[in-house]
């Protein structure tokens, strides 16, 4: 859904830009009371594993695919706040490296894939853990249903500011249908591959994931009629081989440089949902060629590398590279020290959007 430069005129992506600037302040000070040091490097493999699978392009419809948008991921795994940068990160990243998405389109990418799809997925899944079971499982059933919403919540929000600033005349009414209908479908697959993700981590290592945190329930105790409390029993012990985080962290990256590096040769090549509607609908008329075009990374491709498998894995490896660096050291910049003031000591379980 990466919008190019043309799609949405100066003024309304200038508004957009300023929107998405402000989420980002908003965001790097919310962030550090979800990071600390253990959290922050975390935060910055997510922000590359969202890279590496958005270059998995698979087919929703005839002559139509869809990739992870990874707000709801993000969100759920590292908090609602540091998931906005997560996608924040990798947009620029994209846009700068690859010539994927506009650079005046940059606001608009950000607010319709980051800061849209964070915020509705995350309000709706801590409303949904509120009245499922405390359990895992009701994390995991949560997520699929936040992430399968969020992605037509962002093509909704992209046709409107398309009418406020849209730069070619169209129907919005077909445009939107158009938009919303694609992108149910590319939200089934969004949910599936969160749902998937964040139970694998849960399977692992549930005090790692945001969305998880204090929603073990407590037993209770029938004490003169009345039900209570049972008292806490001390933490069961983390596996061997889940006691450290370093584990999870070169497990992630390990993963994402082979999908990216990998894998990432054998998704669909059709046009995703943004670029379908935009070719049927006429919303392409005016789009501009990408300011960096001819990059040496463009189109995730290497430059003077003439093997497609090659050129593609190698682009996705420094992609994968760039990300996990630029993300952690934003992260680990905004992080919570461990000797902060009492204002950084609120628990990220407090967290809210």
């Amino acid at each position: 859904m990466h919008a190019p430069d043309g799609f949405i005129n100066a003024p309304v992506s200038a508004a957009a830009g300023l929107v998405a600037a402000g989420a980002i302040a908003v965001s790097l000070r919310g962030a550090r009371r979800e990071l600390d040091e253990a959290t922050a490097p975390l935060a910055g493999l997510v922000a590359a594993f969202i890279f590496a699978v958005q270059m998995l392009n698979f087919p929703v419809a005839a002559g139509t695919s869809g990739h992870l948008l990874g707000g709801a991921l993000a969100a759920i795994l590292v908090g609602p706040f540091t998931g906005i940068l997560c996608v924040s990160v990798v947009l620029l990243m994209q846009a700068v490296l690859f010539a994927d998405g506009g650079l005046t389109a940059l606001g608009v990418n950000i607010t319709d894939m980051a800061i849209v799809t964070t915020v509705v997925a995350y309000a709706l899944f801590r409303g949904l853990v509120t009245v499922l079971p405390r359990t895992r499982r009701s994390v995991t059933v949560a997520s699929f249903v936040a992430a399968l919403v969020s992605v037509p919540a962002s093509a909704l929000v992209f046709t409107l500011l398309y009418a406020v600033g849209g730069t070619a005349d169209v129907s919005i009414g077909k445009v939107a249908t158009a938009m919303v209908g694609v992108h149910v479908l590319i939200g089934i697959g969004e949910a599936v591959i969160t749902a998937l993700t964040v139970g694998a981590v849960i399977a692992v290592r549930p005090d790692l994931v945001h969305g998880a945190r204090g929603l073990k329930q407590r037993l209770k105790l029938r004490v003169n009629g009345e039900l209570v409390d049972a008292p806490q029993a001390a933490p069961e012990p983390a596996p061997a081989a889940a006691r450290s985080s370093r584990t999870v962290w070169i497990t992630g990256l390990a993963a994402s440089l082979v999908l990216a590096g990998f894998v990432s040769f054998y998704a669909s090549a059709d046009p995703d949902g943004l670029e379908k509607v935009a070719t049927d609908h006429g919303i392409d008329q005016k789009a501009e060629e990408h300011a960096i075009a001819d990059s040496p990374l463009a189109d995730y491709g290497v430059e003077d590398v003439d093997d497609a498998r090659l050129s593609g894995g190698l682009a996705g490896v420094i992609g994968v590279g760039v990300t996990v660096v630029a993300g952690t050291g934003v992260f680990w910049a905004v992080r919570r020290r461990r000797t902060g003031d009492a204002a950084d000591a609120v628990s990220p379980a407090d967290t809210s959007v």
